[in-house]
């Protein structure tokens, strides 16, 4: 059967579907119609939004299977010729002309678009955490994608800056500081130069498939159900000789170890089928976990597109009790959530302390992804037709299921008062702690810096994320988490063969010239509190320079002066 002939479609008209409310999105030199898909889309809405306008093949290679690829050809309407150069998507604030526009007003916004796409080294630049190693004595002047050089002013110390009085501008010198240093701490953003990262990263994807890396080692799972089976039995054999302690440390380490496996479903990275890691998956999750796998999927796939972006990634939108970036200070509008992330009257006391708060906040991490699931599930955010129609009612079933076994059956008949009901309660849910530590572990102290939709995907991953340097013998405590770098580029090799990837993409690193971040376990920790506490300082200035206002004559300069 001769192969369907798709008309080609200009850069013009493809703005103009945009223009028009159609999600376009450029994947394997093809343009894809994808508005019909959105309601169906197992991982959500959010994530697809997110690459309307670019070229998206590396994102849904890295999170897809062959066969969903495949399943995706029914949307392509066009081709394209040569290189495709990214929009910045409507979700993010990108303009679109129309399709009858004819110079004007819509030129200016066209113009205007390219401007705030192609640099990204002024003040509006999202904040950037502090870079893992020292920046180069000299700063180089590098050019962004057809931009002009990130301007000299942002290359000042901003500990050496005094603030005016409204305190923004002292806010906006951090953001031009750290924007820069990774700027140049990071390849050039230039064509030829994000491209050739690209042909890399695909040949390493390539090379990795010829490994075998991307077939599951069941062997090693038998291992991990033998753990989970030991943890969930001597919680019911300490529960039945009166041992509640144990007994609820034992079920908060089988929650925690759960958790890996669930995470490994999420991705198809056990049988690589979706339904049958789906099921997997919401067994483990909803079953045994109580947390619903359909927020985590919309959450997470959303994550893996706009890593550490604070407008737009939900791993790291805690206001109002923590902050990675001042850009929290501006009262940023959250495109997951949809709501304003208010700088209100809690988060300033919050964020003033969360250095310290930090590791209590974790304790009861558990509880807020109940909140969270259940709000997935009673508002019907996750698809209600397609493949998936069902998870919604198959995770209903496994929360009612948790909640009878572990609410009823522990809780309530196993243990005779309240007392004990309660130490119980709380031991369980603040033994999985590590694991929220583990996650922000990840990307709490990277790079939060906005470079424009024309930085490549591996870049961005590497960018934004850190690895945990770890004997291979803990492996099992970090559950794979400790090769997040590995993860985020490739998303689906299942976690017990992230060891050995490790390598391959080291040696990329190195070939690309992309620095690759690896901490211990405690340094990594500590460099998350640095960042927590540099947001916390902050916050102080801040709140200092608008007590200036407050107290002054002039509002809008505040200088107050006494004759």
């Amino acid at each position: 059967m001769a192969q369907k002939a798709y008309p080609i479609l200009s850069r013009r008209e493809i703005e103009g579907m945009i223009a028009d409310g159609r999600n376009i999105i450029i994947l394997d030199q093809y343009v894809f119609k994808v508005d019909p898909w959105l309601q169906y889309h197992p991982g959500g809405d959010k994530a697809i939004l997110h690459m309307v306008g670019r070229d998206a093949t590396d994102e849904v290679t890295a999170l897809h299977s062959s066969e969903a690829r495949q399943q995706m050809n029914r949307y392509r309407i066009g081709r394209i010729e040569g290189r495709w150069t990214n929009f910045l998507p409507p979700i993010q604030g990108g303009k679109f002309r129309r399709p009858c526009g004819d110079g004007g007003v819509e030129d200016e916004v066209r113009e205007d678009n390219l401007a705030s796409t192609e640099t990204s080294s002024g003040a509006s630049s999202r904040d950037s955490s502090p870079i893992f190693d020292s920046p180069e004595p000299a700063l180089r002047q590098r050019r962004t994608a057809d931009g002009p050089p990130p301007s000299s002013a942002s290359t000042s110390s901003a500990s050496s800056v005094v603030p005016d009085d409204d305190g923004m501008s002292y806010l906006d010198t951090i953001t031009k500081e750290k924007t820069t240093l990774d700027l140049e701490k990071y390849p050039s953003l230039d064509f030829a130069t994000q491209d050739d990262i690209v042909v890399k990263y695909r040949d390493l994807h390539q090379r990795i498939k010829a490994e075998g890396l991307y077939q599951c080692n069941y062997g090693a799972y038998a291992i991990e159900v033998t753990r989970y089976s030991i943890l969930f039995g001597l919680t019911f054999l300490f529960l039945h000789w009166g041992w509640y302690v144990p007994s609820a440390v034992c079920l908060g380490a089988f929650w925690h170890q759960l958790v890996f496996s669930a995470h490994d479903a999420g991705h198809m990275g056990i049988t690589h089928g979706f339904h049958t890691d789906t099921v997997i998956g919401i067994i483990i999750a909803d079953f045994f976990g109580g947390l619903s796998l359909g927020w985590w999927k919309r959450n997470h796939n959303v994550h893996h597109i706009v890593t550490n972006a604070p407008e737009h990634d939900p791993d790291i939108e805690h206001m109002p009790f923590l902050a990675v970036s001042h850009r929290f200070f501006l009262s940023m509008r959250s495109t997951y959530y949809d709501r304003v992330m208010e700088y209100d009257a809690m988060a300033k006391i919050m964020l003033r302390i969360q250095p310290y708060t930090y590791y209590i906040l974790l304790l009861f991490g558990r509880l807020n992804l109940y909140r969270l699931s259940w709000d997935y599930l009673i508002m019907g955010r996750g698809p209600q037709k397609g493949p998936a129609w069902w998870h919604r009612w198959f995770e209903i079933t496994g929360q009612v299921c948790f909640w009878t076994w572990y609410f009823y059956g522990v809780v309530y008949c196993s243990i005779p008062n309240n007392r004990d009901r309660f130490v119980f309660f709380l031991i369980s849910h603040m033994v999985p702690m590590p694991v929220h530590a583990q996650i922000c572990l990840s990307h709490f102290a990277m790079s939060t810096s906005d470079l424009g939709p024309h930085e490549s995907f591996p870049q961005k991953m590497l960018r934004t994320t850190m690895d945990i340097d770890c004997p291979q013998w803990l492996d099992f405590f970090h559950g794979g988490l400790q090769f997040q770098v590995i993860h985020h580029l490739f998303p689906r090799i299942p976690r017990h063969n992230l060891r050995r990837t490790q390598k391959l993409v080291q040696a990329f690193c190195n070939e690309v010239g992309i620095p690759y971040a690896l901490y211990g376990f405690v340094d990594g920790n500590k460099q998350v509190v640095g960042t927590l506490a540099e947001v916390s300082r902050q916050a102080a200035i801040l709140a200092k320079c608008q007590k200036v206002i407050c107290e002054s004559d002039d509002p809008v300069h505040g200088h107050h002066h006494h004759h």
